[in-house]
């Protein structure tokens, strides 16, 4: 099999059984993004799970409907051509998957919008690291924050360009994230996501500077009034040098 749309396949065999035995898949509606050559599949499936694969490349899409003809046949596995940062999908509880590097950062935020018990997911090491990187730290940016509101990000094992084909420039690491209610309260899930993206939009900037030249994302009458209630030592923060705590203060207020 080629590979297509910026994936690389999984051949370590040994990586492939670590994946799949990162979370107890037995029993369990499994969605797989990007299944590639089927490797993990055939893992997953393997260990009793009941899989949805979703694949962008229509080619990949029909030598897996080949490949796992019988599997198809008795309900053990769907696949799916299409775009899984966009297209509908079908019911899960887990997720497992070697992710496309492109798309890593869409497939995490729909994802945790939709919610799932568990998820075992494959991205490009520094992705990963910046994944985890604690609020108030320099590493820190959207992604981190949105993550880490709500879900706990477990780091399990990086894989060497090895263990793929055709070999990608970088390390991967593999990640377990498991969702839990927010520490700090979220009274509005989507002005938090746009206060989040606002500030992260302009970094660089203080919190105060960055509210006000977020009109395209933030409401400008709730941006006014906002920054005139807010602390002052929030306000001349810079983005990564809030706690998950203040963005919650900031987008709590009516």
């Amino acid at each position: 099999m080629k590979a297509h749309h910026d994936q690389h396949f999984l051949i370590d065999k040994n990586a492939i059984g670590r994946i799949a035995d990162c979370a107890d898949v037995k029993g369990k509606t499994v969605l797989e993004v990007g299944p590639g050559n089927g490797a993990l599949t055939r893992a997953l499936l393997d260990r009793g799970a009941i899989v949805h694969a979703v694949e962008l490349d229509g080619a990949l899409c029909e030598e897996l409907v080949d490949l796992f003809s019988e599997e198809i046949r008795d309900g053990t596995l769907t696949v799916t051509h299409g775009d899984a940062t966009r297209c509908p999908l079908p019911p899960f509880g887990m997720v497992v998957s070697n992710l496309p590097y492109s798309v890593s950062s869409k497939i995490t935020f729909r994802l945790l919008d939709i919610g799932f018990e568990v998820a075992v997911l494959m991205f490009q090491e520094e992705f990963a690291r910046r994944m985890v990187a604690p609020a108030g730290t320099k590493n820190c940016g959207r992604l981190s924050i949105m993550v880490q509101t709500y879900a706990v990000v477990q780091q399990c094992f990086t894989l060497p360009p090895t263990c793929f084909s055709p070999k990608p420039q970088v390390h991967s690491m593999v990640v377990k994230i498991t969702p839990r209610l927010p520490i700090f309260g979220v009274d509005n899930k989507k002005r938090y996501a746009d206060v989040v993206r606002a500030l992260f939009t302009h970094r660089r900037k203080t919190v105060r500077n960055g509210i006000r030249g977020s009109s395209g994302i933030l409401d400008p009458e709730w941006a006014k009034r906002v920054i005139d209630v807010l602390p002052g030592e929030i306000l001349q923060s810079r983005p990564e040098e809030l706690y998950l705590e203040d963005f919650a203060t900031i987008a709590n207020f009516e």
